[in-house]
């Protein structure tokens, strides 16, 4: 398959998308009586969701589908409006600007199955039925979803999000024929790694932001500098294996690469709400134990799954290296439910378990 590079105007479209992941994440800084309430773990999953799904699927076209040409440039540039419509409409207090967020999708998920349709009358065998089959399934979810305005209170929501949920399963459901048309799997991986390199680097920016240590407080110093083994450690192990220990050469429909960043970009955004709120001291410290170390587990978990299914098979992990990972997990938050352990300590562990794990993963 022809190599497929990446485009800098599609660098700056992913650059609007981590400032929408980064504004969605203050929902889960908003801490009341030591708590990170529901509501707020809700809304930024409700958040979260649209603005990935938007962000993949025109990643997915631009993958087979993408020419440097300026027509494509243009509906890039009028997805790039929709998209800052949808960032000024995310908020906690979201029923105040549903309707301008909610035009933000659905207009980013028209422009894409619009491109499908264009690019249908173009291309020829397996590609056109990928284009026909995506080109007019999206057009139900984007349907589903506008029903919504009929709607107040809970019900709204329950709206959108079914139609956002068959959107997400269009491909899963159309992959008899999208495996006949499969993406360029080394574009597919770098476009998601860059994503989440911008995301990474989100994460070192925000933190520092809240991290001022005065001059002499070396406990300040010593977590900041802690946090930043941390966030290198899964760099690193991220990367390595993006770029060592997978094979770009294998074509499927790439759906475990495209589901499994969901799971992969929310918990490296919760892990990096972890930090600040460590840092801060404001959550009860049993509620912070299982909020970080499930942030840490969905990572460690989608990130192994992600990279199984494309690693050459001399590298691929055994139960043993699962067991061991689980295992280091485990004994650290029971150790922190039993005995408490100061909040820099808690980083340590973090940062010791993603040493070990990319180590060993990218040997």
């Amino acid at each position: 398959m022809e190599e497929k590079k990446v485009t800098w105007l599609e660098l700056f479209y992913d650059l609007l998308f981590v400032a929408a992941v980064a504004k969605a994440t203050h929902a889960i800084l908003h801490v009341e009586d030591g708590y990170i309430h529901t509501e707020y773990l809700v809304k930024f999953v409700l958040m979260f969701v649209p603005i990935w799904w938007a962000w993949t699927g025109q990643t997915m076209f631009v993958n087979r589908f993408g020419e440097d040409s300026s027509y494509q440039r243009l509906f890039m540039i009028l997805q790039m409006v929709f998209v800052l419509t949808m960032i000024s409409s995310l908020s906690v207090d979201f029923d105040h600007y549903y309707l301008s967020f909610l035009i933000g999708y659905m207009g980013l998920r028209g422009l894409t199955a619009i491109q499908y349709l264009v690019v249908q009358n173009v291309e020829e065998g397996d590609v056109k039925r990928v284009a026909w089959y995506l080109g007019r399934t999206f057009w139900i979810g984007i349907a589903v979803s506008s029903l919504s305005l009929f709607f107040d209170s809970w019900i709204r929501y329950a709206v959108l999000y079914a139609g956002i949920l068959i959107d997400m399963l269009m491909p899963v459901a159309g992959r008899r024929y999208l495996v006949k048309g499969p993406p360029h799997t080394a574009h597919l991986l770098e476009r998601f790694a860059l994503l989440t390199l911008i995301l990474f680097g989100e994460t070192v920016v925000s933190t520092l932001a809240v991290m001022q240590p005065q001059k002499g407080d070396w406990n300040s110093i010593s977590f900041s500098i802690l946090s930043f083994i941390l966030i290198i450690a899964m760099w690193w192990q991220y990367f390595d294996n993006v770029e060592k220990k997978v094979n770009k050469e294998i074509q499927t429909a790439g759906q475990t690469i495209i589901y499994g960043h969901l799971f992969i970009l929310m918990s490296l955004s919760m892990i990096a709400a972890s930090i600040q709120l460590l840092f801060l001291h404001e959550v009860d410290y049993l509620f912070i134990v299982y909020f970080v170390f499930s942030s840490v587990f969905v990572y460690f978990v989608s990130t192994t799954l992600v990279f199984h299914q494309y690693r050459y098979e001399k590298d691929r992990l055994g139960y043993h290296h699962l067991v061991l990972f689980f295992g280091i997990l485990v004994a650290f938050f029971i150790i922190n439910l039993i005995v408490v352990t100061p909040n820099i300590m808690i980083i340590g562990e973090l940062a010791l378990f993603f040493i070990l794990y990319a180590a060993i993963t990218t040997r």
